[in-house]
């Protein structure tokens, strides 16, 4: 199973489909095939590790990172591949919460294949999280993220913010942006900063994947505004509304959202309670002002906080990311 979570990392963290990775192995218990998902439309995990064997031996046990699944979409059910296949045993971690996909492990027991379940099922969760919620809610997994000083200061009082973190945080959250399905900014960000919300490797360079640019706001924006330019897709939703945003963009395959703000925008997901994650870098510098990364929050005592956990700390050169999760 640890060897199937590996190949699911290989997939792309992207679109409506969740990684998933696959192994077979022999009666003996030795891996004959390995494959993982590609993407919509390309082959399934198990599907692509099945296509690289001719004969499937007897006894073979499959070991998936996800429940096979049991629907017909732009490609076939895994559940009646594997026993066509002529399987024996499949091993899963997650159970699969789709309304349309679940169910494979019936159709697998029903035709008198073994099935065991909850398999490193953390491990398995962690790698599926976001997609469970996608499948679930009909909404983007919601990530915000901000960077400031160790004060939670966004900008200096002239508005300069570049740099407050550093090299290290920069290229680790361009890395983080290219596996998100959309970035997210106000219209006041856009007409303040003039931003291309592009995911960029160190050398100035594009990632493969560039997430859906969203502008929400009312603000008429300049035509020559960089979000325009040819590097990546943009949607503006001339709209405050953050439910009509988050159901607009699940209806267009949006699976995890990026929200970088700025502080207008990013107090209002707060308030709203639709953060899922937040991820801070924080720079080891004082600005002191009024150019507080949060606004308010409608957060009027100490009882009334929005309380987290931290599920990690990571030193990144003289910063440090810090990862959160609501309670």
């Amino acid at each position: 199973m640890r060897r199937a979570l590996e190949l699911a990392l290989l997939g792309p963290a992207w679109g409506e489909n969740p990684q998933v990775g696959a192994v077979i192995l022999d009666a003996s218990g030795s891996i004959i095939a390995e494959g993982f998902h590609n993407g919509a439309g390309t082959p399934h995990a198990e599907v692509d590790a099945l296509s690289k064997l001719s004969v499937v031996p007897t006894g073979s046990t499959a070991v998936v990172t996800l429940e096979p699944c049991n629907h017909t979409g732009k490609t076939g059910p895994c559940a009646q591949a594997l026993v066509d296949a002529g399987v024996s045993k499949v091993v899963y971690a997650v159970t699969d919460p789709g309304q349309a996909s679940a169910g494979g492990a019936s159709t697998l027991k029903a035709a008198g294949v073994e099935v065991v379940a909850g398999v490193l099922e953390a491990e398995g969760l962690a790698l599926v999280e976001k997609w469970m919620w996608f499948a679930s809610h009909g909404t983007p997994w919601v990530t915000l993220k901000w960077a400031s000083s160790l004060d939670g200061r966004a900008a200096a009082d002239d508005g300069t913010s570049k740099w407050i973190s550093g090299p290290e945080s920069r290229a680790e959250s361009h890395l983080r942006r290219s596996n998100a399905d959309a970035i997210l900014v106000g219209t006041g960000t856009v007409l303040a900063d003039d931003p291309e919300l592009t995911a960029r490797k160190p050398d100035g360079s594009l990632y493969s994947h560039q997430p859906l640019r969203v502008v929400i706001g009312s603000s008429a924006l300049p035509e020559d505004s960089r979000i325009f330019n040819g590097d990546a897709s943009t949607l503006v939703l001339n709209t405050h509304d953050l439910d009509s945003v988050l159901s607009t963009l699940g209806s267009q395959g949006v699976k995890e959202l990026w929200v970088e703000g700025g502080p207008t925008v990013a107090s209002k997901f707060v308030a709203s309670g639709l953060v899922n994650e937040y991820l801070v870098y924080l720079a080891p510098k004082i600005l002191g002002g009024s150019r507080v990364a949060l606004q308010d929050v409608g957060v009027g005592s100490m009882p009334a906080s929005v309380d987290l956990r931290f599920e990690s700390v990571t030193r990144l050169g003289d910063d440090i990311l810090i990862r959160a999760r609501g309670k």
